[in-house]
């Protein structure tokens, strides 16, 4: 027992304060997480929605956040991660009650792609805040210290939105925004008098002046990481939208068993991933960790189509939820890595955007796919392409590693004098 404590000791030790309050904010944020994982339910069980109408509805709140995640980034590096936070948790918090009143899918439509739009500004501030506040030494740690607070929040706001939404769906926007405005005041009281929120400003020195600034949209390996990290989220955003479809058209689940699958995701996700990302991030090469964790994803896809049993469906959430562990925070960090202070914004707003995309594909593939064929068609789909992500991801991300370790040689040639050529 001992040992198990001075592990989870090492795992958690050495990260900022300013980076426990990031995660905790998240946390209060996410704990109000009730509208998402149970809005394609809300559509079709409580307005009367076919399973295609309420997938159109969940991609527009993909085309949402990527419009969010685009500005967001962009507004990063313009005027500073804290104002950018401290709007999208405010002001989208308040969006969520105009759904009291709509009804019509159009107005639906519109107020979706609005709030996603605010509330996806918030991912890229975020990581770019992660970023900052985190020592170098600390960056992947201090990304799993905040998902771990978005993942535990995760296993409290489902579970908690399925025992709701078996009284009203309504309270489920009021819970969601609230939380969300709560999470806002708490970010603004503490980090408001702190320094490092504001742009970065490029230094008036010669090597300012020569060195050019990136783009992530002419980085063209980046580019294919993000066009195979988008295929990795079509795959993993399932669990927003199709499974909990499947758990209620095919298992013919209550709510409140809903609830507790998708929060089984972050409960696992809250236990394991700062002890797993500790004992493997430094020894194993993220070229093999982020296919393996890919992989694992397909594997979870293939395990629902072994059976008609409810155990299977645990056993699939079980793999999928170290699939995120494997995959989710190392990613974050070659976003950081092929970064600097200048262009993290920007960088990190792409990362987000193919995401916020893969909100938008997600969706529409797995109902149009499971309404015209099958779910079980759909699960082996997800498989086939789950193997062709990873295989993908392991050649990207092996050469985007060998380019980072290559420019650090480089540096540190030249710091000591000798010509490299």
């Amino acid at each position: 027992m001992k040992k198990v404590l001075l592990l989870y000791r090492n795992a958690f030790g050495g990260l900022s304060r300013p980076a426990w309050m990031l995660s905790l904010i998240m946390f209060i944020n996410r704990s109000g997480a009730m509208v998402i994982p149970f809005l394609g339910v809300y559509l079709t069980e409580s307005l009367g929605y076919t399973l295609k109408e309420a997938g159109i509805i969940l991609s527009i709140y993909g085309l949402g956040a990527v419009s969010g995640s685009f500005l967001g980034g962009w507004l990063t590096d313009k005027i500073g991660h804290f104002k950018v936070q401290l709007f999208s948790l405010t002001v989208g918090g308040s969006l969520y009650f105009m759904f009291l009143f709509l009804e019509e899918f159009q107005y639906i439509a519109a107020g979706v792609f609005i709030l996603s739009l605010v509330n996806d500004m918030l991912r890229p501030a975020n990581s770019a805040s992660i970023a900052h506040y985190a020592r170098p030494e600390n960056v992947t740690r201090a990304f799993s210290l905040n998902r771990m607070a978005l993942n535990l929040g995760f296993s409290i706001g489902p579970a908690i939105g399925g025992l709701v939404a078996a009284i009203s769906y309504k309270y489920l926007f009021i819970g969601d925004g609230v939380a969300s405005m709560m999470a806002g005041l708490f970010f603004f009281i503490y980090f408001r008098k702190r320094q490092g929120h504001k742009p970065q400003k490029a230094a008036a020195t010669a090597a300012a002046v020569t060195e050019k600034v990136r783009s992530p949209y002419t980085d063209g390996m980046y580019l294919v990481f993000i066009l195979l990290n988008c295929g990795f989220a079509i795959l993993f955003f399932q669990l927003l939208s199709t499974l909990p479809l499947y758990y209620r058209q095919v298992y013919v689940l209550p709510e409140g068993r809903i609830g507790t699958l998708l929060a089984l995701n972050g409960f696992i996700v809250f236990l394991f991933e700062m002890i797993l990302v500790y004992l493997l991030g430094d020894k194993i090469k993220k070229a093999w960790l982020i296919p393996a964790g890919v992989l694992v994803l397909g594997s979870s896809f293939v395990v629902l189509n072994l059976g008609h049993h409810t155990s299977l469906l645990y056993m699939a959430m079980v793999l999928l939820s170290f699939s995120e562990i494997l995959v989710m925070p190392f990613m974050a960090t070659i976003s950081v890595e092929r970064s600097n202070d200048r262009n993290r914004g920007s960088y990190l707003g792409l990362y987000t955007i193919s995401y916020a995309a893969a909100h938008v594909v997600a969706p529409y593939l797995g109902t149009t796919i499971a309404s015209r064929y099958s779910f079980d068609t759909l699960w082996w789909t997800l498989s086939v392409f789950a193997i062709a992500v990873s295989i993908g991801l392991y050649f990207v991300v092996q050469h985007m590693e060998r380019e980072r370790l290559s420019g650090k040689t480089r540096i540190t040639a030249n710091e000591a004098g000798v010509t490299v050529s």
